[in-house]
């Protein structure tokens, strides 16, 4: 049901009368949004409930089919050299970052329904959160993966307004592309986010001080979605200039793992600069191909795999650490800070993230990636 949500339950009453099996098995397949707040979710929750099970519910959200997004568990529990290193301990910030270089256009009215935070952060970036940060699973059974979500979602600290910035693109500096109130579907006096960061802190053993900064924005200057971890800094350190080792997931495009570290420049001197173990899939995996995430996901829901699919409880703790700043944002009418259509956002995110300890490299570094080469 890639549907309104208003419609959500009448069409799903009319499919439990009318096309449900007894003879085979029955999968329901529901497409975010799952609700606006705590309050709208449990009530959708509830409605598909009293028509399905939990057990042929299938709530989907296309970025847990993402090849990059499957692989952190690979990369967690199946390498002992990061799990080594994963935890307060080594790793100083965490940002998760969602980029399109495309606005609203044709689809304002929807969005400024629901705005940035509730249209990707609390589905796309929640979800790669939570699988991030979890504790190792009992086992890779659907449901001892998403019981380890959820403990994590529960033990996220509720999100202070000064651990918030929000902003909303105008037009691009040519004059080429209009702002996003000048859409005629968004209200003249609109002030709805297209661009957000929230930062979360854990409450756990594990986690407890590191910053996560969630990312994301439209109309921003490239499509990009990452990971970046970075690790604290070297103790005593015998060299000068040194950068943090960094290990960055790159979920979309060109899906790549590298971690940036310090290396000796090669020749007669002991110069050093910034390198990189270098994992890019389309060097290293030429002749594979990667399924869509759709593709990926609507095979599992076939084959009653619930793995990578979002369960009730789960929702509902997803639910549980946004509605409140949600709330706050919404009472308060905080107006977000305005940034040009094509920019890399509003110019006061550098210090919002910098704010959470986040350094930038001491020496320029340029990552040589498939198509381009860009400084990251």
């Amino acid at each position: 049901m890639a549907l309104p949500p208003s419609v959500f339950t009448t069409v799903a009453t009319n499919i439990k009368h009318h096309l449900y099996t007894k003879k085979g098995f029955n999968r329901l397949i529901v497409e975010k949004p799952f609700g606006k707040d705590t309050e709208s979710s449990r009530k959708l929750v509830n409605d598909l409930g009293n028509l399905f099970t939990e057990e042929e519910i299938f709530r989907i959200d296309h970025y847990l089919g993402k090849e990059m997004v499957k692989n952190i568990m690979t990369l967690r529990f199946a390498n002992i050299f990061l799990g080594a290193v994963w935890s307060k301990d080594y790793i100083d910030n965490i940002q998760i970052t969602f980029k399109e270089p495309f606005g609203t256009e044709g689809r304002g009215g929807y969005f400024d329904e629901y705005g940035i935070i509730r249209d990707v952060m609390q589905n796309h970036l929640l979800q790669i959160l939570s699988i991030l940060a979890m504790e190792k699973p009992k086992s890779l059974d659907s449901e001892h993966i998403r019981d380890a979500k959820v403990d994590l979602l529960k033990s996220v600290k509720p999100i202070r307004k000064e651990d918030i910035l929000l902003g909303q693109y105008i037009g691009s500096e040519d004059g080429v592309k209009n702002g996003y109130r000048e859409d005629k579907t968004v209200p003249d006096d609109s002030i709805t986010p297209t661009f957000a960061a929230l930062t979360l802190f854990i409450e756990n053993n594990r986690w407890k001080g590191v910053p996560f900064v969630l990312k994301s924005g439209k109309a921003l200057d490239q499509l990009k979605t990452e990971v970046r971890i970075q690790l604290r800094d070297v103790q005593d350190p015998m060299f000068a200039n040194l950068s943090r080792n960094e290990l960055v997931i790159r979920v979309q495009p060109d899906e790549a793992v590298y971690m940036k570290m310090m290396n000796k420049k090669p020749g007669l001197s002991m110069d050093i600069l910034i390198s990189e173990l270098d994992l890019t899939y389309n060097r290293r995996f030429p002749d594979s191909k990667i399924p869509e995430a759709y593709e990926a996901l609507l095979l599992d829901a076939f084959s009653g795999d619930h793995t990578n699919f979002v369960r009730d409880d789960e929702l509902d703790a997803a639910w549980k650490i946004l509605t409140p700043i949600l709330n706050q944002i919404d009472k308060e009418k905080i107006e977000p800070i305005k940034y040009a259509y094509g920019s890399r956002g509003p110019v006061e995110v550098n210090s919002f993230i910098e704010k959470y300890g986040f350094k930038r490299d001491q020496q320029l570094y340029i990552w040589d990636e498939p198509s381009n080469k860009s400084k990251v």
